[in-house]
């Protein structure tokens, strides 16, 4: 076996909404750092893939030492997190090379076209496993990711491997299904399927298997609060299998024609530290309106940060915060993902609100609201009303999800709490 030579240089490449492909520039690392340079046809042609902090001109452009392992934050949303770099490592380990020996750029080598967004990198790693138009049962690959996830399985199987770049703990899998096919999915895309992101469940989870319908539960009352939400859709399980349901979200970074929106997380926008609580809805607010050139979506942001206040989503990090840009250059905020009942240990948000990690007094939501250009105090908690009467359907939703009594309970009352915290809000 050949000893593994890391990438020193990577080619980037877009792939537009309607499917062809552009050359955008040219990664190369050396002793020191990584360094990127647009092409100057793509300078010519084409916008900006990171606004804020990556300059849009033929200058060398040096990555920040941190927080993203000294890559650039617009190239780190490229890569996975938790779930898709345990993965990933499986797989270098098979091949006797260790986690400690990569960079960042070996990571987006082996990523290559398989990401979530328009990006993609070449050439990717000969370590990579490869697959040709390969099918499997997704009650198969469900199994495989969820014995991993609990310890119960070393081995990868390859269409498991190509289908982990996505972020998040909880095992997934990016899959294309034929519409009348469900049952049996691919990594590879093709014309004619669909593009989907898959959560597995597992007893291990916060809420074990009952995770994935809680999640929809979550999407059907932000739905129903006017929020804007990814389609999604529930798989049955095997019979043989512990598992209740999967839900799958139908990928926004796809277009109809089988080609990509740009996407940028928040976290690579401002080149935070995700899994730190090191930015407040304030920040996100006024770069969702300098990004998007519209002072209306800091509405939207703020009826989100609302939802996650009295829904008790306090997993409300930078990350699960994401922008789409078209061909054309224009951002739009990216539906409202990842969102469900997630406490943390200490009670307190990711995301401070005016700097209160929980119970926001009504003066900094106030601030807040004038930020987010509403034209006075009432209309901002007429929305907040909106979201309550979305949140007072958990119980019948649940119900009608089959969402086991005892977690529904649970999260009722868990709910109620974070209404009693903020109801001061609405008076």
């Amino acid at each position: 076996m050949k000893s593994f030579e890391g990438i020193k240089k990577l080619d980037v490449y877009r792939r537009l909404s309607n499917c062809n492909e552009v050359f955008v520039g040219q990664l190369a690392q050396n002793k020191q750092a990584v360094y990127f340079q647009y092409d100057l046809a793509y300078l010519a042609d084409y916008h900006s893939l990171s606004p804020f902090s990556l300059p849009f001109s033929k200058q060398l452009a040096q990555a920040p030492i941190h927080p993203h392992h000294g890559l650039h934050g617009v190239f780190s949303d490229s890569l996975p997190d938790g779930w898709g770099l345990l993965l990933m490592d499986r797989v270098f380990r098979q091949h006797n090379i260790q986690p400690q020996q990569l960079t960042t750029m070996d990571r987006l080598a082996y990523i290559g076209n398989t990401g979530i967004g328009a990006l993609s990198y070449r050439p990717t790693l000969d370590w990579k496993q490869q697959q040709q138009d390969l099918w499997i049962e997704l009650s198969e690959l469900g199994k495989q990711a969820t014995d991993i996830f609990d310890g119960d399985a070393e081995s990868v199987l390859t269409i498991l491997a190509n289908a982990g770049g996505s972020g998040g703990a909880r095992p997934k899998a990016l899959i294309y299904i034929h519409p009348q096919k469900i049952n049996r999915v691919t990594t590879v895309a093709q014309a004619g399927l669909q593009s989907w992101l898959i959560k597995f469940t597992s007893e291990n989870l916060l809420l074990g298997h009952d995770e994935g319908l809680c999640e929809a539960a979550y999407l059907m009352m932000a739905k129903t609060a006017g929020i804007d939400v990814p389609e999604w859709r529930i798989f049955s399980t095997p019979e043989n299998s512990n598992a209740k349901a999967w839900l799958a979200l139908k990928r926004f970074d796809c277009s109809e024609s089988s080609g990509r929106y740009h996407t940028h997380t928040l976290c690579g926008l401002l080149d935070a530290d995700f899994r730190q609580p090191s930015m407040d809805y304030e920040d996100l607010i006024k770069a969702s309106q300098v990004l998007c050139k519209s002072p209306a979506v800091g509405q939207q942001q703020f009826v989100r940060a609302i939802f996650n206040l009295f829904a008790d989503n306090q997993d409300d990090h930078t990350k699960n915060w994401s922008f789409l840009m078209d061909d054309k250059g224009q951002w739009q905020l990216a539906p409202f993902y990842d969102v469900t009942f997630s406490p943390s240990p200490h009670n307190q948000h990711m995301m401070a609100y005016g700097g209160y990690g929980q119970q926001p007094t009504v003066k900094v939501m106030q601030k807040l609201a004038r930020q987010a250009n509403f034209s006075n105090w009432k209309d901002a908690q007429n929305e907040m009303v909106k979201v309550l009467d979305a949140l007072s359907k958990w119980t019948s939703i649940t119900s009608e999800l089959d969402v086991s009594a005892d977690i529904s309970n649970l999260i009722s009352k868990q709910l109620d709490k974070a209404y009693q915290l903020n109801k001061g809000l609405l008076e």
